[in-house]
């Protein structure tokens, strides 16, 4: 097997600014990717603890260096980008300053012991694999919350309390971003148990309670597209699209348009918290918009009517967050589907209803 890595390389005493350094490796004996680390470090050195628990972020997945090299190629591909698990705290390659993790014990020090530091250390990977990091600098991190449940179960006399702190905390649990499609091989465990906490402080409201329309009280109905039959080309469109199907993505190449991949396809929107964190889920949306609309798109295709709310229907909230006039057209995959089948008819029942109308008819 052979692999193309390009490996994050920074000094923060002498680089002004990261670079990465290729590869091009057959692997012969390497099972792990620490095998593959220092497989690298033999040919040139670098920062890296060699230990199966030190952790990397792999093409933008977060994991231990304990992972079968083999399986984590099949999911990502045979180019891979290796970086530090914080690039913004990178001291030296792929070594970090993690003070910023640790500082969080804070919160709970009046409950913890070093057994218990311990157990918070073994919640790192979820603490930086959190994409509210990138959003929100002093969230309390999804590692403060693991540890708090753990507290909580051992001695339920400090539930109330352990809560209130959760609770209270300027940028605490309501700032939770979902972990699945971050972490490699993510235990299913973890979300549940931090979707637990939030329901025990009564801070998760189910999508089909919340309101993601708050500048509009009209609805958009969109019916349900079965056929796939493809009469009309997008062959001079650039697609861009959220969500992660690959059926949908399947689709979407039928339709010879060039598809715009985004980083951002797959982030979570904070939906479940909106209620009580709208700002946040419109920061986060915004955020999806613009790197589609810089790289060219010229329209954003989702799959969920709730997406399609929050990024259509409170332009004036995302274009005010972006500090710019993000006029990129959202199209439901349905609404998509009838305009590639020349069911311009239907199509036009929700498209003329648009906060953006595409304007593809």
């Amino acid at each position: 097997m052979k692999l193309e890595v390009s490996l994050f390389k920074f000094d923060y005493k002498s680089d002004y600014l990261p670079y990465y350094k290729k590869y091009h490796l057959k692997i012969e004996n390497e099972i792990t990717l620490l095998d593959l680390l220092n497989s690298i470090n033999e040919k040139e050195n670098f920062s890296y603890e060699s230990c199966d628990s030190f952790l990397v972020k792999v093409n933008n997945i977060f994991t231990s260096c304990e992972v079968n090299l083999m399986e984590l190629v099949n999911k990502v591909g045979n180019e891979i980008t290796i970086e530090p698990i914080s690039t913004k705290r990178c001291m030296n390659d792929l070594i970090i300053n993690e003070d910023d993790f640790y500082s969080k014990l804070s919160l709970l020090e009046k409950f913890i012991s070093k057994t218990d530091i311990k157990r918070y250390e073994d919640y790192k990977i979820y603490y930086y694999a959190s994409n509210t990091l990138n959003f929100e600098k002093d969230y309390i991190g999804d590692a403060i919350l693991l540890l708090a449940n753990d507290l909580i179960n051992e001695n339920s006399k400090n539930k109330e309390e352990i809560l209130n702190i959760i609770k209270t905390c300027e940028f605490g649990i309501q700032y939770h971003t979902n972990l699945e499609n971050r972490v490699f091989n993510i235990d299913d465990s973890i979300e549940r148990i931090i979707l637990n906490l939030r329901n025990l402080l009564s801070m998760n409201k189910e999508e089909s309670e919340q309101n993601f329309k708050i500048n509009k009280k009209n609805s958009i109905s969109i019916q349900e597209v079965s056929s796939e039959i493809i009469e009309n080309s997008f062959n001079e469109f650039n697609i861009s699209y959220y969500s992660n199907s690959n059926c949908i993505l399947n689709y979407l190449n039928k339709l010879e348009a060039k598809i715009i991949h985004i980083e951002n396809s797959s982030i979570d929107l904070a939906k479940n918290s909106f209620h009580i964190n709208k700002e946040f889920t419109f920061k986060l949306a915004s955020t999806v918009l613009l790197e589609a609309f810089d790289k060219g798109a010229d329209f954003i295709v989702v799959d969920n009517l709730n997406d399609f709310y929050i990024f259509d229907f409170n332009r004036k909230e995302l274009n005010k967050i972006a500090r710019r006039e993000v006029n990129l057209p959202v199209l439901h995959i349905n609404e998509l589907k009838n305009l590639a089948a020349g069911n311009f008819d239907e199509a036009k029942k929700s498209l003329n209803n648009h906060s953006i109308n595409p304007k593809l008819i």
